[in-house]
């Protein structure tokens, strides 16, 4: 039986290396159909690492009482806007919970030039965890030691040219463009940190006290009252003592507790807290429903990839059976010579398996060799990590539905050839 099949696979190859030029683009075209379909593959399954690895270390996320989600877009993703703030009350309070091992404070509502400002404290840059629990790194400069100082995400930095030592304004609201502008007092860029592939990237860290000090009074409206606001400001530069600038109210809080035994009893007293509603979710459980939400992209990413793999397939199969009509006299001939109808069946089979598992091999070479090209910028602009890896078992097994599936538009063209007579080659047609 071995010996019978090895003949008819060499005398495919021969076959497709005499038809040499249509069976590479037919093989390029099922090799890039491939590459589509594992590449969306590998980014779906790289995507949503990353996506899960936003946040990490972190147990609990406050904020006031709405959906889990919608606070995990803001306090997370810096998406959206709060419901309602969270007291300061609230925070020194649950700060102090018996379960609580350390609590970092987060107030939005500001942005510069479409980023967004989070008003934090210098244990943000301690506690805040990404990708599997690595740290926040500083690339320039250090953090929020002093008044009035910004430290800038490696995405803001990169996309304003801000250096070490530049003033900003920032502005009230979200919005990229704002006529309320916080300029009484600018902010001196003190750090830049190094690329995360988070929101981190995209925000402004400044501190709790600062946010609080522009923010103390209504915005002046005439040139007298804004000196003598900058005045005041002046005075909380040189003498922060002399001022008490705790915030009223933040927007969120993070929160690690001492024992991963206490979270549950600790997201119950949370939320059942009597001074005020309050919401506290787990980050990494709210990932999941959010990723959940958008399910539907990722099965229309798949239906793309797939019906892309048809096309290459019908590709082959119309090529093939564009062939059969030049390839009459060459059926014939090996009938001639003693190949029966079930060889010359054979034979197309053999052809559309051999052009497929190439294709496939070729596709798994461009997928790594597009990896390589792309994957840095990949990593800056999204960031997705995309290492260089074989197949899983997972895409092991679409790449043998793809073989089965191109053996099966094989069985075409080699049912029409098998019924091919030695006469219908022979004769000639006038």
């Amino acid at each position: 039986m071995i010996a019978s099949v090895t003949p008819i696979i060499r005398l495919a190859f021969a076959s497709l290396l005499n038809r040499r030029a249509t069976a590479v683009l037919t093989m390029l075209a099922i090799a890039l159909s491939v590459m589509m379909l594992l590449g969306v593959e590998k980014l779906r399954r790289d995507a949503k690492d990353a996506f899960a690895n936003t946040i990490s270390g972190t147990d609990l996320i406050v904020g006031a009482r709405s959906g889990s989600i919608q606070l995990l877009l803001y306090s997370v993703f810096r998406i959206g806007n709060a419901t309602n703030n969270v007291s300061w009350k609230s925070f020194k309070a649950l700060s102090e919970h018996p379960q609580v091992a350390w609590s970092v404070p987060l107030s939005l509502g500001d942005s510069h030039r479409g980023f967004r400002v989070l008003g934090t404290n210098n244990e943000y840059f301690q506690r805040y965890r990404f990708a599997r629990k690595q740290s926040l790194a500083f690339a320039q400069g250090e953090n929020l030691s002093r008044p009035f100082a910004v430290v800038l995400g490696a995405r803001v930095a990169k996309e304003l040219g801000y250096v070490i030592g530049e003033k900003i304004v920032l502005a009230h609201g979200s919005g990229a463009v704002s006529l309320s502008l916080h300029d009484e007092h600018p902010f001196e860029v003190a750090g830049i940190l190094a690329p995360t592939g988070t929101p981190v990237d995209r925000t402004l860290h400044v501190s709790l006290e600062s946010i609080t000090a522009i923010h103390s009074q209504t915005p002046p409206r005439t040139q007298s009252k804004r000196d003598a606001r900058r005045a005041r400001l002046q005075v909380f530069i040189e003498r922060p003592e002399d001022r008490d600038l705790t915030p009223s109210s933040i927007t969120a809080m993070m929160l690690g507790v001492k024992s991963k035994v206490g979270i549950f009893r600790l997201l119950r007293d949370i939320n059942q807290y009597e001074d005020e509603p309050l919401l506290a979710i787990i980050p990494g459980v709210a990932l999941q429903e959010l990723w959940d939400l958008l399910g539907v992209a990722e099965n229309l990413l798949r239906l793309v990839s797939v019906m892309v793999v048809f096309s290459g397939l019908l590709g082959m199969l119309t090529v093939i059976l564009a062939s059969l009509e030049s390839r009459r006299r060459e059926m014939a001939v090996l009938r001639s010579v003693g190949a029966r109808p079930v060889h010359v069946f054979a034979l197309f089979l053999s052809e559309a398996a051999a052009l497929t598992v190439v294709g496939v091999v070729a596709g798994i070479v461009l997928l790594n060799l597009a990896i390589v090209v792309g994957r840095e910028y990949a990593a800056a602009q999204f960031g997705i990590q995309i290492p260089l890896a074989l197949p899983t078992s997972a895409d092991a097994q679409l790449l043998i539905y793809v073989v089965v599936a191109a053996t099966a538009i094989g069985l075409v063209p080699a049912v029409r050839a098998y019924k091919m007579v030695l006469a219908d080659g022979l004769s000639m047609k006038l």
